[in-house]
């Protein structure tokens, strides 16, 4: 696809601007859906590169748990920690919703404990979004760009 002010160039390869988005910020929104009922949550977050996975802390038994345990196919949004009038970035992503186990446990965890470590003390279990498709909509690289990116 080519690239202009309204268009977006998607790829299979993510673009390291998204990939340094993701890295930079901290909260997530995550939204799920069960039998047609819609459902969203903010979370601490970490993204790993070398997997295409968003980690996510939360307890068993919440809405956005249960539904993404019972339906898996979620999305949600990433903005910028902190806000700058006029520079207006953020991610939409769509995704896989899994518990971390086993190796992908380790793994999530090794990343998560690093970025907050004082959620080791929180109540709750890891859980993890195998990324499918991010749309990244960057003004600060001129108004209407998106780069997006698929697996």
């Amino acid at each position: 696809m080519k690239e202009n002010n309204m268009e977006a160039v998607e790829t299979n390869i993510m673009d390291k601007h998204i990939v340094q988005f993701l890295t930079a910020q901290t909260v997530m929104t995550i939204a799920t859906s069960e039998n047609n009922i819609p459902h969203c949550a903010m979370c601490f977050y970490v993204f790993i590169p070398d997997e295409n996975i968003i980690v996510f802390k939360s307890k068993a038994g919440t809405t956005h748990v249960n539904q993404g345990l019972a339906n898996s196919t979620v999305a949600g949004s990433v903005l910028p920690d902190k806000f700058v009038a006029g520079k207006t970035s953020g991610i939409q992503f769509y995704g896989t919703f899994k518990a971390a186990k086993d190796a992908l446990h380790d793994v999530a965890a090794k990343h998560y404990y690093k970025k907050y470590p004082f959620a080791a003390v929180v109540p709750g279990e890891l859980w993890v979004i195998e990324l499918n498709k991010i749309v990244f909509t960057d003004h600060t690289l001129g108004f209407g760009k998106k780069r997006n990116w698929k697996k």
